[in-house]
């Protein structure tokens, strides 16, 4: 990426969409090439730190870990995401000042970064083959290869790989079918423990859930269509007493017309009524 010796004296970082810092400006533009460059925040600084620490035990030299980056520390923020940073020569292991971390890369094959992976690499690889029994032991190769390969993937996604993404993809490798499990375990128990944390109380959950269930509405359902066939029987019943009621006046009126006629005949003697018997 970039040729000759680091003589970077400040540079200017931004905060990426990704979460991630990059690198927008260097005081050495002519050696280092900022398109695609990343840096390391103080946050991930320290996590790589304490993925390290099981390494000791296994040859971890701190040297290689302090020639691999060219430590920096902020001295102005110039908002909208970006700060300026001037290079230190604090130790990123011993300082309890919070320091960004810039790979040296300019010689990405044999340079200190590189010698960096390839050291933490085999102690990940005695670490895990000492933790797990393999049928074959695990190789340096092999676990290279496995990275490479998501690295070309998400290379072929048109993912830029940040290079904190590169040093914890090997400090976190595992092989396929070990860890795996007890981690889903973990993460489905976190999250159902998040979930918990956000479930309301059982008493207005209970409240809520019993005015929602149609299961406890039918005695109310079957009220109130009681109530409602009723009124209907109701209200039928009065209009068919109302038609009763028309009925009867005009069975009245016409009763009326036979008594005036019945009448009408007891005035004439000689006839004699045969309409109603």
């Amino acid at each position: 990426m970039a040729k000759g010796t680091p003589q970077l004296e400040w540079c200017i970082v931004r905060l990426g969409e990704d979460h991630n810092w990059w690198v927008d400006e260097v005081s050495d533009p002519v050696h280092w090439d900022v398109d695609g460059l990343s840096i390391i925040d103080p946050r991930q600084v320290d996590h790589i730190i304490e993925l390290i620490e099981p390494l000791r035990e296994y040859g971890f030299d701190p040297d290689v870990f302090e020639r691999a980056f060219i430590a920096f520390r902020i001295t102005k923020d110039l908002g909208k995401g970006k700060v300026r940073l001037a290079r230190t020569k604090e130790s990123l292991l011993e300082s309890d000042e919070k320091l960004f971390a810039l790979p040296d890369i300019i010689d990405e094959e044999n340079g200190p970064y590189a010698d960096f992976l390839d050291h933490i690499t085999r102690l990940r690889v005695k670490l895990l083959n000492d933790l797990f029994d393999f049928e074959e032991k695990l190789t340096v190769d092999e676990v290279e290869d496995q990275i490479r390969e998501q690295e070309n993937n998400d290379f072929i996604e048109g993912k830029a790989v940040h290079l904190f993404s590169e040093i914890s993809a090997i400090l976190d490798f595992m092989p396929a079918g070990y860890g795996d499990d007890d981690e889903e375990t973990d993460r489905k128990r976190g999250t159902a423990e998040e979930d918990e944390d956000d479930l309301p109380d059982i008493e207005e959950e209970e409240d809520e859930r019993m005015k929602n269930d149609a299961s406890l509405k039918w005695d109310d359902e079957d009220e109130e269509k009681d109530e409602d066939a009723e009124g209907k029987e109701g209200k039928e019943g009065k209009e068919g007493d109302d038609e009763e009621d028309e009925d009867d006046g005009e069975e009245k009126d016409f009763d009326d017309e036979d008594s005036d006629e019945a009448e009408e005949d007891d005035d004439k003697p000689s006839r004699k009524s045969s309409r109603r018997r």
